[in-house]
This record gives C-alpha cells, sequence and structure tokens, in this order.
C-alpha cells in the first residue's frame, strides 16, 4: 500500500501523516507539500518540495510514488486571503488538482482519491434548513468556497466521464493543536497565551461573536478522511461534522475558563469578514451510514489541547 498525502506539511497533513502511520502500519506513506519539509511528519517515507501548479512535477511525483491512494489536502484555504488575491486561491486549488488527476490518467493509474473540498460551498443556509446534508444547494459566498466548488465539481465530473475513484470530503470547522493562529481558535488561544506570558495589554481583540460554527478536532478529521479512503463509495461526497455549532463567544468563553489572568474583550473591525455567514452545521449521517466514523474529541478537552499548544508556542518564540 503506497499513500500520497498533499499538503503534508500543514496543519491537517501533519494530523493525517500520525494517524496513518498509526492505523495503518504496513502503508508506505509519502507526502507532497510547499512547507519546508521537516514540518511533515516522520512517519513519511518521503516528503518532496512540490509545487502542484507545475503539471510536469506533479507526474513526475506520481510516476515516482505510484500510489494506490491519494489525500488531495493541499489547498489555500485561509477564506480572508481569497477576498484579497482571488486568483492565487483559485489558480492554486484547481489547477493543482486538475494536475494530480491528469498525471494520473497520463500514468494510466487510477488510485482511491479523496479530494478535500469543503462545507463554505453552502454558504449562507437559512435556519430551518440546518443542519446541512450533502444535497444542500451550493451557494459560495467568497473566491475560496468558489475554489471549492470547482475542486468538487472536477472530482464528480472525472468520476463520471473517467470512472474515476474519487470521493468528495465536505469538512466543516476543524480545530486542533497546531492550527494556523489565523484561524478563530488559535487566534484566540494565541492572544490569551501571551497576555499569560506578559507580552502586550491584557486584551484580547476579536472579530464576529455571534458566528456559529459546526466544530471538529482535526483527529477525528483525520480518521474520517481514511475511513472514506477505505470506505466511501466513489463519485459520493461526504459531510465531515460533528452536527453542533458552537457561537464564537461560546469558544472564547471556555479559553477564558481555562486561564487566571484577567482579559478584556474588544472587538477589532480588521477581524471583521466582508461576508460572514451566522450559523454553519452539518449533517454527517451519510458519512457514519458508510463507514462507522464519529467524533471522539469533546469541544472542551480540543480547546484545552489548543490553548496548551499555544502557550508552548509562545515560550518557544519567547526562549
Amino acid at each position: 500500500m503506497r499513500i500520497l498525502i498533499t499538503g503534508a506539511g500543514g496543519f491537517v497533513g501533519h494530523h493525517l501523516s500520525a494517524h496513518l502511520s498509526q492505523a495503518l502500519p504496513e502503508a508506505r506513506l509519502y507526502g507532497a507539500t510547499l512547507f519546508p519539509s521537516e514540518q511533515a511528519h516522520s512517519a513519511l517515507a518521503g516528503n518532496r518540495r512540490i509545487d502542484l501548479k507545475d503539471a510536469d512535477a506533479v507526474l513526475k511525483l506520481l510516476a515516482d510514488v505510484q500510489p494506490t491512494s491519494i489525500y488531495h489536502l493541499a489547498a489555500q484555504a485561509f477564506v480572508p486571503r481569497s477576498f484579497e488575491d482571488p486568483w492565487e486561491t483559485l489558480e492554486n486549488n484547481i489547477r493543482s488538482q486538475l494536475n494530480i488527476i491528469l498525471a494520473c490518467l497520463e500514468l494510466d493509474i487510477l488510485p482511491r482519491l479523496l479530494v478535500v473540498s469543503s462545507a463554505e460551498i453552502y454558504g449562507a443556509v437559512a435556519p430551518e434548513q440546518m443542519p446541512m446534508d450533502e444535497n444542500t444547494p451550493i451557494r459560495p459566498t467568497n473566491p475560496y468556497s468558489v475554489s471549492k466548488v470547482a475542486q468538487d465539481m472536477l472530482a464528480l465530473q472525472y468520476y463520471l466521464s473517467h470512472g474515476f475513484p474519487v470521493m468528495r470530503a465536505r469538512p466543516f470547522n476543524h480545530i486542533g493543536p497546531g492550527q494556523d493562529s489565523r484561524f478563530v481558535a488559535p487566534a484566540l488561544a494565541m492572544q490569551i497565551a501571551r497576555i499569560e506570558e506578559g507580552a502586550g495589554d491584557s486584551v484580547i481583540r476579536v472579530g464576529n461573536l455571534e458566528a456559529k460554527r459546526d466544530f471538529t478536532d482535526v483527529r477525528d478529521i483525520a480518521r474520517a478522511y481514511r475511513l472514506i479512503i477505505e470506505k466511501g463509495r466513489p463519485g459520493q461526497a461526504y459531510n465531515v461534522a460533528s452536527g453542533v455549532a458552537y457561537s464564537i463567544r461560546s469558544l472564547l468563553d471556555i479559553l477564558l475558563g481555562l486561564t487566571d489572568a484577567e482579559i478584556q474583550v474588544r472587538v477589532d473591525r480588521e477581524r471583521l469578514r466582508p461576508v460572514d455567514v451566522p450559523e454553519i452545521r452539518g449533517d454527517s449521517s451519510k458519512l457514519r451510514a458508510d463507514t462507522g466514523w464519529k467524533p471522539t474529541f469533546t469541544f472542551e478537552d480540543t480547546l484545552k489541547d489548543v490553548l496548551m499548544d499555544c502557550r508552548e508556542r509562545c515560550k518557544l518564540a519567547k526562549d
């Protein structure tokens, strides 16, 4: 069994590599990433630094690895950045996936391929339409979600046109240790950790605290991805979600309850998005039925791990 993980040096890629090395000890794991190789998990047999927009480089990579399965995680995933440079996000996310599929077809290999789409493709949904399932209409509200719609539909198209065994994951918000501090949970936790270390004033700057999101621990996400590759039906899309929506305010309250520091909360208009969907909550019953997956981490335990990770990062930066 030869497994290729694109985006292996990223947040989810690192956790997925760790999970696969434990769940499938007989497998040989390979990574492809733009991140420095030392950031990838040590379980990887090889980790090639590569720009997936380069079709020739992708072809060579796949010819060398000859994967039996591919987890395509690599993407520009930060929504605010997609507004700043829409084409960067569109080109990066769409071209990279297309290069992988075309290289497989040219090499006459058909590995089981997991394409990671996003719940962002559903956009703004009325409260009475919650939770969102895989048949919820697609209404993207930002350039990132447009890129994910294209990835999702490209995957379906090549399943229909070429019989490519592609499965589509539509993960809702995921959090956990190691996440980039641009994202909401570590952004708030990192501010708390810095205040605890005495760096700066005792104020947390926040965006929209009323938005509600369906959060799943990244370690549960990694397990879901493996189960989709192993048990998922080609051509199908699978929501990966807890089914529970937490407000950013409740997330912040839990984090504040984990510190003894005296902290004030202040709204920062620069942290507000041009379009912010009030609530996102997913229905993962299809994934559960087909694979037996269910979340194992509680929201509170995940946030404890996020804060501990941010504290460790702050101490390392201070040293």
